[in-house]
C-alpha cells in the first residue's frame, strides 16, 4: 500500500486515477480524424480507394433514394445544405474530392461539426450515395436537385467559337 500524508491509497485506486486523468485524455487527443476547423480530409489511403459501384448502372438511382432518405434532412434535397448549416455538396471543393474520400467521410462522419457516421449503412449503399452526389449540379444559379443521372458536359457552342 502507498501511504501519503496519513491517507492510505490502494494501488488499484492510484492506477485508476492515473488512467482517468492522464491516459484516457491522452488517447482522445491522440486520435486523428484528419478533421480540422478549416479542412476535413480523408487519409490518403482511404481517398485512393476506387468506387466498386462505378460501373453499376443502378447505383445513382439507388444512391439518390438513400440520399433523400438519410442525407437530405441536413443537406437538403438539392445538396445545398444551406437551410441547416450542413455542407453544400454541390461546391467544387466537395465535387473535386475522390470517391474514396467522400465514402470515408460518409462512413466516419465528423461529429465535432455535426456530421454523424453512417458506418452502419451497408457499404454498397454508401458507395451508391457517392455516385449520386456526382449528379448534383453546382450552385451556379441552378438550384434543381440531382436527378440521379450523371452530369453531362455542356457541348461547345459553335456561335461563341466564331466570335
Amino acid at each position: 500500500m502507498i501511504v501519503e500524508t496519513g491517507a492510505k491509497y490502494s494501488l488499484g485506486k492510484l492506477i485508476g486515477v492515473i488512467l482517468i486523468f492522464f491516459v484516457i485524455p491522452g488517447l482522445a487527443v491522440g486520435q486523428n480524424t484528419h478533421a480540422t476547423a478549416d479542412k476535413w480530409e480523408a487519409p490518403p489511403d482511404a481517398a485512393a480507394v476506387p468506387n466498386p459501384e462505378a460501373n453499376n448502372p443502378d447505383a445513382s438511382r439507388v444512391g439518390r433514394r438513400s440520399y433523400l432518405h438519410i442525407c437530405a434532412n441536413c443537406h437538403g434535397d438539392d445538396g445545398s445544405g444551406q437551410n441547416n448549416g450542413a455542407a453544400n455538396l454541390r461546391l467544387a471543393s466537395v465535387q473535386s474530392q475522390s470517391d474514396g474520400a467522400l465514402f470515408w467521410k460518409i462512413t466516419n462522419g465528423n461529429t465535432d461539426h455535426g456530421m454523424p457516421s453512417f458506418a452502419s449503412l451497408p457499404e454498397a449503399n454508401r458507395w451508391d450515395i457517392v455516385i449520386f452526389l456526382r449528379t448534383l449540379k453546382d450552385s451556379g444559379g441552378d438550384n434543381s436537385a440531382g436527378s440521379g443521372e450523371p452530369k453531362k458536359e455542356t457541348p461547345p457552342n459553335p456561335d461563341k467559337q466564331k466570335q
